[in-house]
């Protein structure tokens, strides 16, 4: 297939993936072409006759495998955003083979002998070796053949599982949706999201990927909200099974390669560095946060006039919150016009902060014709990279929101980066798309992450942008969030999408006092997750489990954090975070939202102590840590930016838990 587009760079600018060319049957000859490539590149420098250098051996497998970079970076991208049927089986065959193509490379015992007779003086390039060789550890490099060959097996395993995984979800999160057919039903919800869903005169809600689904603070009748829970709660009840081979077979793993379960493999290589420090920090906020979510529950059940069921929660909790604080959120909705969000909003804050300036390349396509392509400069004028935008859920999406990287910055190609942002609102059938605030939030959330790919300046794609320690990477994007509530940046942007008038101050400051309100359900439903997640992961090699289910009850007893009314933010059946992709991206590595919200709520504070939306305090956040990426240890550049080590203190303030 000589005219397969990833058989050469995109000639687009930025070498933005020419979508417009690349068809599905374009994947699996571009995979397998890019596989071979580098497998010959790595026999290549690992056969090498000449001494090893840093240049002959590590920066040569920086250089290696261009073609499979082209293809996976766009491929998954697509199976995130877009992923038909075809997409779907591609992932299918072509995971297990990615998995066993990575064996073969950190498995390779000539390869791993040159990386450990490198040496170098040159810090940047100490760095990235010491990565390298980690990574090759960790991979199984110094296990011998029979174990690596069980290894292999686990692997092959693993990732064969965690494809099918996100898949049940994604089939389900339609299959489980809310359908009803009289629209009586439905009162509460707003005319544009009755209208969205309506489809020849029935009805059909899907499903977000969280417990709480939003439009259980809004329907009125009780039986239907209770309907929508418990569709939410019990979808995908075949991934129960996959989670505990899943949980199991990465027990194993990690004993194989000398760790006593998959947490403390996890975490071994990220800030945390022990399970121990995990542990010590959710504890500290579980008792608290318990306390508070009994008072907010004997609160709305007041306001109920019965006892409340987890359905109800969200429900009485938005009435609680308009009786005490004249606070009902969805008045805010008229004022958070999408594309304003974006451009008056986000984008404004990130120019007044950085000096950056957005143009719309309207000439440039992304993977659907939702997805938006900004051209982003430097406050001198020089070219930064490309943002794509994709805002609106569908069938083929995944649930959440994300940032991916298409391109990634190194001085080594000479690339500059192009990152991507998809969230999940309900397009409507008509009319503007109004956001809820949980909705700008994420918005502001995820540039967050965008902005630290885009800062990125580094030599080397290994290190570049967002490839920081997992239990880091939230850090910037929470930070980030500041901004949406900052006045002037809400000035700019809170505006009613019909009359242009600014949203009213008053307004404002009940959703200023309102903010700490329901903290307690926030923090029980997340610390849930995290120690759910945790007690998965700390199986031991060899411990069974006979019910998941049942197992999930028990592990939240034991974390002191089970409560009827809050459940967890992901079940089991749809944890999607830490039962995908393989060894799972967030995997004993759900705690990174709240270790990164600590780290957060003290660069909130100091840019609070120095002034706030300054072009001097982004320059500086912007120097000491958004562009150096993983090119330096996590925590250091933290110090570099905030003069001294974390403390926890600003975040139980926040979260009325001091």
């Amino acid at each position: 297939m000589a005219e397969n587009p990833f058989f050469a760079p995109s000639a687009l600018p930025y070498a933005l993936p020419n979508f417009g060319e690349i068809r599905e049957e374009h994947y699996l000859p571009a995979f397998e072409r890019g596989m071979a490539d580098q497998l010959r590149e790595v026999e290549a420098i690992a056969g090498d006759p000449a001494p090893a250098t840093f240049a002959n051996t590590i920066e040569a497998l920086e250089r290696s495998g261009q073609i499979l970079k082209r293809t996976a970076t766009a491929f998954f991208s697509i199976a995130s955003s877009d992923a038909t049927d075809g997409i779907r089986k591609i992932e299918t065959e072509i995971s297990p083979r990615l998995t066993k193509h990575g064996d073969a490379i950190h498995l390779n015992r000539a390869l791993y002998r040159r990386i450990k007779q490198v040496t170098t003086e040159t810090p940047e390039e100490a760095w990235l070796l010491e990565k390298y060789r980690v990574d090759f550890v960790r991979a199984g490099a110094d296990l011998s053949e029979s174990e690596q060959e069980r290894l292999k097996g686990l692997n092959e395993e693993l990732t064969r599982i965690a494809t099918a995984f996100p898949q049940n979800l994604l089939t389900a999160s339609t299959a489980s949706a809310l359908v009803v057919q009289d629209v009586k039903e439905l009162d509460g919800l707003s005319a544009s999201t009755v209208k969205a869903i309506e489809k020849d005169g029935t009805y059909t809600l899907p499903l977000l990927n969280f417990t709480n689904q939003p439009a259980l603070a809004e329907l009125t009748d009780r039986r239907t909200r209770r309907r929508l829970y418990e569709l939410s709660v019990n979808r995908a009840p075949e991934n129960f099974d996959l989670a505990v081979k899943l949980a199991t077979l990465r027990a194993e793993r990690a004993a194989l390669l000398g760790y006593p379960n998959h947490a403390a493999y996890s975490v071994a290589d990220q800030t945390a560095k022990t399970t121990e420090a995990v542990e010590e920090m959710l504890g500290k906020l579980v008792g608290p946060a318990m306390a508070n979510a009994r008072r907010e529950a004997e609160l709305l059940s007041e306001e109920a006039g019965f006892p409340i069921e987890a359905w109800d929660w969200s429900f009485y909790a938005e009435k609680v919150r308009k009786a005490r604080y004249d606070f009902d959120s969805s008045e805010l909705r008229p004022y958070f016009e999408l594309d304003r969000v974006l451009r008056d909003g986000v984008f404004h804050a990130a120019g007044e902060l950085y000096g950056i300036t957005f143009t719309d390349r309207d000439d440039l396509a992304g993977y659907h014709p939702d997805v938006r392509v900004f051209e982003v400069f430097n406050a001198d004028g020089s070219a930064l990279g490309l943002f794509l935008f994709d805002p609106y859920a569908r069938p083929t999406k995944r649930g959440g929101a994300w940032m991916n990287n298409l391109v990634d910055q190194s001085h080594l190609f000479g690339d500059l980066p192009v990152v991507m942002n998809n969230l999940n609102i309900t397009k409507p059938a008509e009319g503007p798309t109004l956001l809820t605030f949980d909705e700008v939030n994420t918005a502001f959330h995820e540039f967050g992450h965008a902005l630290h790919g885009l800062f990125s300046d580094v030599r080397f794609p290994r290190v570049s942008g967002t490839e920081v320690p997992r239990d880091f990477v939230e850090y910037p994007s929470q930070v980030n969030e500041m901004w949406a509530t900052w006045p002037s940046v809400l000035a700019n942007f809170a505006k009613h999408h019909e009359t242009g008038e600014p949203v009213p101050a008053e307004l404002l400051e009940k959703m200023r006092a309102a903010e700490k309100f329901n903290q307690g359900f926030a923090t029980v439903e997340y610390l849930a997750a995290a120690l759910l997640d945790w007690a998965w992961h700390k199986l031991a090699a060899g411990e069974t489990v006979e019910n998941a289910e049942t197992f999930e009850t028990a592990a939240l007893e034991r974390a002191g954090i089970a409560f009827d009314l809050v459940r967890s933010r992901y079940r089991t059946n749809y944890f999607a975070h830490i039962f995908s992709g393989g060894l799972g991206s967030y995997s004993a590595g759900y705690y990174s939202y709240i270790w990164s919200e600590v780290l957060d709520a003290e660069s909130v504070e100091w840019f609070k102590e120095n002034g706030g939306l300054l072009r001097g305090n982004g320059d500086h956040f912007r120097s000491t840590l958004l562009s150096v990426g993983g090119s330096k240890d996590a925590l250091e550049a933290f110090r570099d930016f905030r003069g001294r080590d974390p403390r926890i203190e600003p975040l139980l303030e926040r979260r009325g838990l001091a």
